[in-house]
């Protein structure tokens, strides 16, 4: 007896809807009955992500010199000819053609709502593309003008998702907060979220993932405040606490804006828990700019700190301008990431005594609504539990 074929396997670097893409190409490579594939899905936020794709490819084609490795994602979209050339590269895919389909026909990964089915939660990208031009950010020629979904087909594949027994459903896209403004019939994320939540009453929870605050239309606002089932946690792309250095990389908030942001929600959700995302060594960032940013973490009140060192990109304004020693980068990024340990822990400490209700996922751990993590040692994932919080490890909280 023969032994089987290998598997259609999948790496992936960067964001959540890379996550779901990199499921649906898998599925589609099954289906068309293709084996021993490995499809890497690139990220280009960084040069640090687009290096460990190289890396992670030149590995695979040591250790398995037959395997056919196809690559996809946005450094493969920006850089294609630079990933062609690798030993044991068989094709490159950019995001636009994202099918593997040898037309590479279709929109696969443009404006549809994709799901990933792995896990207890289930992923539904709604919108892709970015029609902003931050100065540090090389994903819009990775990913192409803002596009969303329509919402009956998002509606479709969230209620598949819950029959599939899917508890809570995250939202994904590029620039989330922009979705709908392409569609023309007034449609809003927050109003998208409405209907998800009225469609599908058996859908428990519903996420969405990082936004722009700036860009939170006041239907996303006024459901944060209204829906229980519409989860008390969001992730912000902040990127900076310094007003000169936010008109550098041509954000649209100010520091003021973020602030009164996350006030104003929390009046609303007095639960609520802030994440966000921080670029640290901007170029011509002082000290006194970086203090700032280590400010605007507590005025904010964040809990979940995301800290990358400025990364000069191809073909964007910020790598020519004036930059940061890179020891000052490493320096202020630890800092920072201390900061986000530190409130980490004071938020962990908070909930000592609380009764949680947690989702289960696999690994012995799962979710808070407020997305603190839990650890719950050999419960099975996909429960939906109210568990008494006796202790902390820093980092998640301990349940009996």
């Amino acid at each position: 007896m023969s032994a089987p074929a290998p598997a259609v396997e999948v790496v992936t670097f960067g964001c959540r809807l890379n996550i779901v893409e990199s499921e649906e190409l898998a599925r589609e490579a099954r289906a068309a009955g293709e084996s021993d594939l490995v499809i890497v899905n690139t990220c280009a936020v960084t040069a640090e992500s687009a290096r460990q794709a190289r890396q992670s490819i030149r590995r695979l084609h040591r250790e398995r010199p037959e395997t056919k490795i196809v690559v996809t994602g946005c450094a493969a979209t920006i850089a294609p000819h630079d990933f062609a050339a690798m030993e044991g590269v068989a094709r490159v895919i950019a995001n636009g053609e994202k099918s593997l389909d040898a037309a590479g026909s279709g929109a696969w990964g443009g404006a549809r709502a994709q799901s990933a089915s792995e896990g207890t939660r289930g992923f539904l990208s709604v919108q892709n593309g970015c029609d902003h031009r931050c100065t540090f950010c090389v994903i819009p020629f990775g990913r192409g003008p803002s596009r969303s979904a329509p919402p009956r087909e998002i509606v479709e594949k969230a209620r598949l998702l819950a029959q599939a027994g899917k508890r809570e459903i995250v939202l994904t896209g590029v620039d989330l907060t922009s979705y709908g403004a392409d569609l023309g019939d007034g449609i809003t994320l927050g109003r998208l979220a409405r209907l998800l939540l009225k469609e599908i009453p058996r859908l428990e929870r519903l996420r969405v993932s990082s936004i722009d605050c700036i860009e939170a239309d006041a239907d996303l606002i006024d459901a944060i405040g209204e829906e229980a089932r519409l989860m008390p946690h969001l992730h912000l792309s902040l990127q900076a606490g310094d007003d000169l250095i936010l008109k550098r990389m041509k954000r649209r908030h100010s520091r003021v804006e973020a602030i009164r942001f996350c006030s104003e929600l929390r009046a609303l959700r007095p639960e609520i828990v802030f994440g966000a995302d921080f670029i640290v060594g901007f170029p011509t960032e002082t000290e006194a700019m970086f203090r700032r940013t280590l400010e605007m973490a507590d005025e904010c009140g964040l809990t979940h700190l995301h800290v990358f060192p400025f990364s000069p990109r191809p073909q964007t304004p910020a790598a020519r301008m004036p930059a940061v020693h890179g020891e000052e980068v490493k320096e202020r990024a630890a800092r920072l990431r201390a900061l986000g340990e530190e409130r980490l822990k004071i938020h962990l400490a908070a909930q000592h005594g609380k009764t949680l209700r947690v989702l289960t996922e696999r690994g012995g751990a799962g979710r808070a609504e407020d997305f603190t993590l839990v650890r719950t040692p050999g419960v099975p994932a996909g429960e939906m539990l109210d568990l008494r919080v006796t202790g902390d490890d820093g980092k998640a909280v301990r349940v009996g």
